[in-house]
């Protein structure tokens, strides 16, 4: 088996997926908007295009006739996917899945409107005056979200009325692609929030991954832990509602689902078709497959058989803070390198600016939760980025 994978966005986590298809053989085409993306440095190939512009898309996927078409990262004029499946092309998981996820309304719509699930309360809103009613329809405090964005971006909290216009300014200068709409959801005080990896395959059975918990700044995960302590019945909740979801919009490979969870009931909160952030932590070897193995084995058609915990782990974020950098340059690596049962992972971002992830650090072994996360904190704030 070999085959040729068209890796659309080339990120952290797109690097590691490749370093999972090279391992199994496979040929890897990275593409980004950008020279030296982090999985360019390890793929086969790469290519450097602007992926919102169609017909730039077009000339790609025909240059290359790939076996597999797997995007990486929102950004891209994903309703050409459904054309390249017409044209025989297999995308990952799939093209309905990949448009609605990517798209705020759609997917919250099959959950809560189609499926039935619980969500927050939610509007939509394409000007200042529909997001002045959305508000009101939601209450205070309120979440505004672009309907296409990624790690936070264009996310913010509406607590009064003198935040709306400012928040809708920050939502449009966020947004990815060309959609000038929002999302308008209830503030839930949840007790906790989870990623539930699910694995979906062909002709085998769907599994899940050990919950895993995480904690969020500016709509953008900081630090993540894994097995997240949880009840077993609203596990299965969850994985109830992810099997749903999943089937509902079909195709093979790793999902991470974000569920609140509130007074033992389960909030859908949103869905990546991929890898997660959240699910780096798989790399403490937590699992006997990280989630990129799992997702490379899916897409390939290679069977897992079953998904185990193997030791409790925690990573924590390296961001830039101080101030933009063409070639960034670390420091404490060596320091950092003396905490016990710990590691860290640099992904070679060619540039950095102010709360750019540049790194992770990861913390494992048979010790308690809060202890692995606070290891791991003090492993990230040990490195710095000039």
């Amino acid at each position: 088996m070999r085959k040729k994978i068209l890796l659309l966005g080339s990120g952290e986590l797109g690097k590691e997926l490749v370093i999972a298809m090279q391992r199994l053989g496979q040929h890897v085409v990275a593409v980004d908007n950008y020279v030296d993306a982090p999985a360019m440095q390890v793929a086969n190939e790469f290519e450097v295009i602007d992926m919102l512009n169609g017909s730039e898309l077009d000339e790609i996927v025909n240059k290359h006739n790939p076996d597999f078409i797997v995007p990486e990262i929102e950004s891209i004029r994903t309703e050409r996917f459904y054309d390249y499946e017409k044209q025989g092309f297999t995308v990952i998981p799939s093209a309905k899945a990949v448009n609605y996820t990517m798209n705020r309304k759609a997917i919250r719509d099959l959950v809560s409107i189609d499926l039935g699930f619980k969500t927050a309360k939610y509007r939509y809103a394409k000007s200042i005056d529909e997001l002045k009613n959305a508000v009101e329809f939601t209450g205070l405090p309120c979440v505004v979200k672009p309907l296409m964005s990624s790690s936070g971006k264009g996310q913010s909290i509406i607590r009064t009325n003198l935040d709306i216009d400012k928040a809708w300014d920050y939502a449009i200068r966020g947004s990815r692609g060309d959609l000038m709409e929002v999302i308008v959801e209830e503030f839930v005080e949840f007790d906790y929030e989870i990623t539930l990896l699910t694995l979906t395959q062909n002709n085998q059975k769907t599994l899940y991954c050990p919950p895993i918990g995480h904690r969020q700044e500016r709509g953008d995960y900081q630090e993540s832990w894994q097995p997240a302590n949880m009840n077993n019945e609203v596990l299965k909740k969850a994985q109830k509602v992810s099997c749903a979801i999943t089937k509902a919009l079909g195709g093979n490979g790793i999902w991470g689902v974000e569920f609140f969870i509130k007074n033992n009931e389960v909030y859908f909160s949103e869905l990546s078709p991929r890898p997660h952030d959240t699910g780096m932590v798989t790399l403490a070897g937590t699992q006997n497959f990280t989630e990129f193995e799992l997702h490379a084995r899916a897409i390939l058609g290679i069977p897992v058989l079953n998904i185990n915990l193997i030791r409790n782990g925690a990573s924590s974020v390296v961001l830039a803070t101080k101030k933009n950098s063409k070639f960034p340059f670390f420091s404490g690596l060596v320091e950092a390198a003396m905490f016990e049962d710990t590691k860290f992972k640099l992904f070679g971002k060619p540039s950095a600016h102010p709360f750019r992830r540049m790194g992770v650090a990861l913390a494992y072994g048979k010790y308690d939760i809060k202890n692995l996360v606070n290891k791991a904190k003090n492993v990230s704030s040990t490195i710095i980025v000039d």
